[in-house]
């Protein structure tokens, strides 16, 4: 199938990608041929490391580059499309300005589907002639490796166009979840930001270092969270009473923990300060081969996302 990734920057250039590894051919458009050519090189790179970690062979990594075509034509990558992904700035001066441009050219029944973290479906689509078929498609980065994609909808999205995309995406191998109702941060940046506030709170109160906090989520709940979700890990905890059971069971601690976390709204002014001295601590007791820059612990942690998607089977 004819597939689109336009403005194929940071999150783009990742979903054409993920698109051609799924046997489709994709058309990734950029406004400029220097951001084109930037693109290419980050397909490159990125196949390169799955090369490398043997998800694929040359051969194979050949053929999936061979049906990713570059354009700077909009008409050209949406012109008989059967799925557009659009992932522009998060403005809905700019995404209402593509959206015109894609509506001109591509099919009426194409569902369309925006990177978007935060905006809302309702307003990308205000002005769409066909705003039923628009649809949010927020991956977590980079959406070639990581399966989750988040979809969600506006006020006139059809349930038609929520199936195609879920259908789609499921194609490709990706793990689609969708929002019943609109929600600030969708399900996962409000699930890690809750947890995240709680570390915070700790290396704050002087419970442990951000080292250690990291270490704790790696290698304790992270470590089943790779596994299965939390309920799922609960459902197991509880033993032959289930989930049901475990927070039964332990209904008075949860209670004094809860008590006892961080509820504030917004993080303290220290806090940037603070992490990034704790962060700059943490990588400089790691050893090389598990990342202690930037650049190794990006390539640290694409080995580990391939290494666990081979055992959920997803690569």
């Amino acid at each position: 199938m004819k597939t689109a990734s336009i403005c194929a920057g940071v999150i783009g250039y990742s979903y054409a990608l993920k698109f051609a590894m799924g046997g489709n051919e994709v058309w990734a458009q950029n406004r400029t041929e220097k951001s084109s050519e930037l693109a290419k090189e980050r397909v490159r790179e990125s196949l390169n490391s799955l090369v490398t970690n043997g998800v694929y062979t040359e051969e194979q990594e050949k053929e999936i580059l061979a049906r990713i075509h570059f354009t700077t034509s909009v008409k050209e990558a949406v012109k008989d499309a059967g799925f557009i992904q659009e992932s522009s700035t998060e403005h809905y001066d700019v995404k209402h300005e593509i959206v015109k441009q894609i509506e001109e050219y591509a099919p009426e029944d194409t569902v369309i589907a925006s990177s978007t973290s935060g905006l809302l479906v309702t307003e990308i689509a205000k002005y769409a002639r066909h705003p039923e078929r628009f649809v949010g498609g927020h991956p977590y980065n980079p959406p070639h490796l990581i399966p989750l994609v988040e979809i969600t909808k506006g006020e006139k999205t059809e349930d038609w166009a929520v199936e195609k995309a879920k259908e789609f995406y499921k194609g490709i191998g990706m793990e689609p979840v969708v929002l019943q109702k609109e929600a600030l941060g969708f399900i996962c940046n409000r699930l890690q930001m809750a947890l995240y506030r709680e570390v915070v709170n700790l290396v704050l109160s002087g419970v442990c270092t951000v080292e250690d906090a990291d270490k704790a989520v790696t290698f304790g709940p992270g470590i089943r969270w790779g596994i299965m979700g939390p309920s799922l890990v609960f459902e197991l905890g509880g033993g032959q009473h289930g989930v049901a059971g475990l927070m039964t069971h332990l209904h008075d601690s949860i209670s004094l923990w809860l008590n006892d976390m961080a509820d504030w709204k917004e993080f303290p002014p220290e806090t940037a300060k603070i992490l990034q001295e704790g962060v700059r601590a943490e990588l400089a007791d790691r050893p090389a081969e598990i990342g202690n820059t930037h650049e190794s612990l990006e390539q640290y942690r694409d080995k580990m996302l391939i290494e666990m998607l081979k055992l959920h089977k997803k690569l």
